[in-house]
Formats: structure tokens, sequence, C-alpha cells
């Protein structure tokens, strides 16, 4: 059956296609029409030797007029799409074909519009990405500008203090470009994994050190402690991408805790796996924003302290390499972010 399928299709691909330059539809089905219509009048005629000419005409004028009306609402969003798709040419996606039929038209018309939808969205996300970004990237130099210029000018001295703060924006600028960068990497859908096993406690004093600095660097204040597990000191993991995916949820909880609020890190295990969890003393999230929140570019309502929107979903990415799981889980107070990695 599927060579003769292949075999029809070779064929209709040889059939001519004299009806190509005619540039309207509506034309094409009138010209067909009135070709289909006088060929059986010919044959009639060739048959009987007699043809009613008025009659014959008649008809064919008549079912002319009557096919273009029909062919008008059946290439209207055909027409539509045309004039949609030059308008998305020039930026805009906010245009849709109104689609009524149920036939192949209908299906194409829905399918356009799904399109434009999809297009309008990414390209809304593009705006914020650049809108989020470029803030994100002229606050650090701005920063890094004003140390530097002061020191220059001798209004400050060139001491580890000094130094310490214009390190911690060129770190804040590293992350970004990271963030950028593993954009990049989810599109290209191409990363491998070191795994190896990690020491959790280790991995948390790490993370702990470098939130510090940061929170410092931010000029915001938190607490943190940790707590590990007898069960749960050893995850197999990479443990770079582990320990990045741990820091950009701790910065989280920092920026959107209150002030000297309290940032807890704890491991466990269960059947699903070892579990990791960042706390913190924050508004906490909408149940229906929890899983929006791990999607690009989206930062949620309680997002009021910068951010590109990349972070949460770099670490679901990284999460999923590891095949484990990432969710925002009921807590009673503050915001609690489980990860749970299978071991």
């Amino acid at each position: 059956m599927s060579g003769l399928r292949a075999r029809l299709s070779t064929l209709a691909d040889w059939l001519p296609r004299p009806l190509d330059p005619v540039r309207s539809i509506k034309l094409k089905l009138g010209i067909l029409l009135v070709f289909s219509g006088s060929a059986g009048l010919s044959y009639f005629w060739l048959m009987i030797g007699w043809i009613p000419t008025n009659t014959s005409i008649t008809a064919i004028v008549g079912a002319l007029v009557v096919s273009q009306i029909l062919a008008h609402g059946m290439t209207r969003p055909l027409r539509e799409m045309t004039a949609a798709a030059r308008a998305m040419a020039r930026g805009d996606y906010s245009r849709r074909v109104r689609v009524t039929a149920r036939d192949e038209v209908g299906e194409l018309g829905r399918a356009f519009n799904q399109m434009s939808a999809d297009l309008d969205a990414a390209d809304r996300h593009r705006r914020e990405l650049i809108a989020n970004v470029s803030h994100e990237l002229r606050t650090p130099i701005a920063a890094l500008q004003a140390v530097l210029e002061n020191v220059v000018d001798g209004i400050s001295e060139a001491d580890p203090a000094t130094m310490r703060t214009a390190l911690a924006q060129t770190e804040r600028l590293g992350r970004l470009v990271t963030e950028l960068l593993d954009l990049s990497r989810i599109d290209a859908g191409a990363h491998q994994l070191d795994q190896e096993p990690v020491a959790v406690g280790q991995l948390f004093t790490e993370v702990v050190a470098e939130a510090k600095v940061n929170a410092v660097a931010a000029g915001r204040s938190a607490r943190f402690s940790t707590r590990v597990a007898d069960n749960a000191e050893l995850v197999v993991a990479d443990r770079e991408r582990l320990h990045q995916v741990l820091v950009n949820l701790v910065d989280n909880a920092v920026r959107h805790g209150p002030p000297d609020g309290e940032v807890r890190l704890v491991a466990a295990r269960s059947q699903a796996g070892v579990l990791l969890e960042v706390r913190d003393d924050g508004p906490g999230i909408a149940v229906a924003e929890r899983d929006l929140v791990f999607q690009r570019f989206t930062r949620g309502e309680r997002a009021r302290g910068g951010g590109t929107g990349l972070g949460l979903s770099i670490a679901r990415w990284v999460v999923d390499l590891h095949g484990g799981t990432i969710a925002v889980v009921d807590s009673s107070r503050g915001c609690r972010i489980r990860i749970t990695l299978p071991t």
C-alpha cells in the first residue's frame, strides 16, 4: 500500500501545472469551472450532436458567479494570513486570522494564529531580556566605575576593602555573563555533566561563603544556617553546576527575604533520592506562580529586587540534566524550594 502511494505521489509530481502563473485562487477556480463545464458540454455535443447554447452559457455563467461568491469566503483566511505575515515581517506579531472553517484552510489558520502567538511571546521575552540585562549590567558597571573614579581622584585609597567592593562588582558581571552563556547552551541542547561524589556539607559551606560576599556587595544582610542529615552527606552530581544552582537559590532567598532574615540550607534523604532545600523568611511564591517562576524570563510578583529572570530557568535545566526535579513546595512560612536528585 505504501509503495502504491509512493508511485502515485511520484506520478502527481510529473503532472503539469498550467494554472501556476495565475495569482488568484478565485480566478483559478473560475477557470477550472469554465473549462470543466466546457469539457462536459463538448462531450454532450459530440455524443448527441446538439447543444442548448443559451442554457449552457447561462449555466456556466451562473456556476461561475456562485463559485466566486463561495471562493471569496474560502480564500479570505489566506488573504488575511498573507497580510498578517507581511505585518509580522515588519515586527508586528499582534495580527490574528479569523478562523471559522473546519477544513484544511481552517487548520492552517489555527496553526498560523498559534505561531503568531508564540512569536509574539518570544518577541516580548526578548525585549524583556534586553531590558533586564541592560539594567543588571548598568548597576555593577556604575558601581565599579564609581569605586575606580574615587581611587583615581584620591577620594578613597586602594585598600583591601575598596578592592573587595570592586571585585564583588566584577564577579556580579561574571555571573551575568555565565547566565547568558548557559542560556545559549540550553538553546543549543549541548552540555555534558562531570559527575562525581560531592560532600553536601562542604558544598553548603562554600555556597554560604559566596552568598555572604554577594549579600554584602548588594547591600543586603542575612543570616545563614545549614543542616545535613547523616544519610544525605554524599550526592553524585556535577559539583560546579550544583554549586551554581544553590548559589542562585540562596541569592534569590537573600534578595526576597526581609533584612536580617534567615536563609536555611537543608539536606535530607527520601525514597526519591537526596533532597536539597533552600528556605527563607520572605513572602513566598503564590501557588499559581510556582511553575511559572522556572520558565525563562519569568520573575514573579515577589521579584522586586532585580534579576534577569534566567536564574531559576537555568537551575531547572541543570537539575533536569541530573535526572532530578526542582519545585516550590508548601511551607508554613517564607519560600521553600526543593531539589530532588536521584541516587
